[in-house]
């Protein structure tokens, strides 16, 4: 079976390749490889590319992952088709994960390699940096964090803003967060004007309510999700949930401030169609691809029954999480023992402080 002709799709004169799982009125779950069905869709036809593909991980995972050193030569054509068929107005967002050199305390750079040839050697513009900050996030890599002591909890994403032209649309204003109680208080009690230590002069219009706050580049979202309707539908269909999930609030943050209702949206590596379930409640066209049936046929749960993102989004509206100002637990000397001078290459538990 095929996806059925869409013209604003299809430029080839054929219907995208790969099986319909799942569909809607405004968009369909596709199994196939993304990069021979990317291939079947019209040049400059989508608004937006979110996905979260595998990470180049050390450990290789059910969904399957590149290693670190062979990622970008593996993604690079993926990345040459998305930018075929995104519009000059389009953007393509990349949730990356870090992965360190095995056996040792130093970070792989394959996240930052690929991000130079995505421009360099692709032309896509790099927009905005991003963080991620999973809040919920374990102390890991467990041997450098919790047992050697030699490296702090690795707890935030890179995602990657592209465009295919220094102009992509987007309005900030779609993803306004609460104002802090300063900034309130701001507001009703006024502020001064005085130069900033920076050199920075606040204008009037600092004292205008706009709404809500522009957001910073650090995406603070805790995935914590295990009993959402997803887990229980793929938990009662006997089929596994997919183990390495985007929450909601990431690609919705996207959408919304880089597309309109109607425009399309693409997730070429799926996983459980989180990205396509936020765009069916915005109203967004949509298209997610995977290479996995099961995981398709559990992300049919997110859009049977309708009380998933209802209930999602009553959970989540008020959380506010907060970062300890560095340095709230020192006090003005030192009571660990001596730094190491092997930097912790001999495998032995750090001394107790007080010890």
């Amino acid at each position: 079976m095929t996806v059925r002709q869409n013209d604003l799709l299809h430029g080839h004169g054929h219907p995208i390749c790969g099986a319909v799982v799942f569909e809607t009125a405004l968009g369909q779950m596709i199994l196939g490889d993304a990069l021979d069905v990317m291939k079947t869709l019209a040049s400059k036809s989508v608004d937006l590319v979110v996905t979260s593909p595998p990470f180049g991980l050390l450990t290789k995972k059910d969904y399957g992952n590149v290693a670190a050193d062979e990622y970008v030569d593996w993604f690079l054509p993926h990345a040459r088709e998305i930018h075929r068929i995104l519009k000059a107005s389009g953007s393509f967002v990349l949730d990356t994960g870090a992965s360190w050199n095995r056996g040792l305390p130093t970070r792989n750079l394959y996240q930052f390699k690929l991000l130079i040839a995505l421009c360099d050697e692709v032309g896509f513009h790099l927009a905005q940096d991003f963080f991620w900050w999973n809040p919920a996030k374990l102390p890991t890599p467990a041997e450098w964090v919790t047992v050697r002591r030699i490296r702090v909890k690795d707890a935030t994403n890179c995602v990657w803003w592209l465009s295919k032209s220094p102009w992509p649309k987007a309005s900030n204003r779609r993803v306004l967060q609460p104002y802090t109680k300063s900034m309130e208080t701001l507001f009703i009690k006024g502020y001064s004007r005085a130069r900033r230590p920076s050199g920075h002069k606040l204008s009037a219009q600092f004292s205008k309510n706009n709404g809500g706050a522009i957001p910073p580049n650090l995406l603070a979202v805790a995935n914590t999700d295990s009993r959402s309707g997803y887990i229980e539908y793929c938990r009662s269909e006997g089929l596994q949930p997919h183990p390495a999930r985007f929450p909601r609030e990431i690609p919705e943050f996207f959408v919304r401030m880089l597309t309109d209702p109607s425009d399309v949206v693409i997730d070429p590596f799926a996983g459980s169609s989180m990205t396509g379930a936020v765009c069916e409640r915005l109203e967004r066209r949509w298209l997610c691809i995977d290479v996995v049936e099961d995981y398709l046929k559990g992300a049919i749960g997110r859009f049977i029954g309708g009380s998933e993102e209802a209930t999602d989004l009553a959970k989540t509206r008020n959380i506010q999480y907060q970062i300890p100002r560095v340095g709230s637990l020192w006090d003005g000397a030192s009571h660990t023992s001596p730094l190491r001078n092997d930097g912790g290459k001999s495998k032995r538990a750090e001394q107790s402080p007080r010890s």
